[in-house]
């Protein structure tokens, strides 16, 4: 696993080992920073279940201006640490050892771009995005991995599908949040 492209590029990241450890693949990563790369300059960025923190890590390397981290495993968060250590991006990151769900309950925060890969076959899509609609400033962007058989709502309060992508057994569901009423 390695940076793609940017101010990290080539740069080569740790994960985790086990059977649930299901990394992004270089192609499906490099999907994910071709639909939203005008996004991600100056962005902030939320990279929810970050697991080993690659995808928050590409967007810090294009330039994005901040990256929230959040993942509940303990053993995670210190891959993403050291990741970020690595690619020397620490400075402009937040590392939290917290659910998902909990974090957009509480947080204050408000983001650009949201990175969404959670755990397969455990709903967590479904609770996360009208959590998250409160969160994404006007304008924003939520990407979801998810698998293929999976097909998450066209729309999650002002969150909206603005298309979906197939990659093997792997789909992507890109929302855009748009608050202001349609002209028809």
């Amino acid at each position: 696993m390695r940076v793609i492209t940017g101010k990290a590029r080539g740069m080569k990241l740790v994960t985790l080992e086990g059977d649930d450890v299901r990394p992004t693949t270089d192609m499906v990563k490099e999907a994910i920073f071709s639909i939203i790369q005008f996004d991600v300059p100056g962005a902030a960025v939320l990279d929810l279940f970050a697991g080993s923190g690659q995808l928050g890590i590409e967007a810090l390397s294009r330039d994005a201006a901040v990256c929230t981290f959040i993942d509940r495993s303990k053993d995670s968060i210190e891959v993403v640490k050291q990741n970020l250590s690595h690619c020397k991006l620490t400075d402009c990151a937040r590392v939290e050892n917290t659910d998902s769900i909990n974090f957009l309950k509480l947080t204050n925060q408000r983001y650009d771009i949201a990175l969404l890969d959670p755990p397969y076959r455990q709903g967590l899509i479904d609770k996360a995005m009208p959590l998250l609609d409160r969160v994404m400033n006007e304008g924003a962007v939520a990407v979801c991995e998810h698998e293929r058989e999976f097909c998450p709502a066209e729309s999650f309060g002002s969150l909206k599908l603005r298309k979906r992508y197939r990659y093997g057994k792997i789909m992507l569901s890109v929302y855009e949040k748009n608050t202001q009423p349609s002209e028809d």
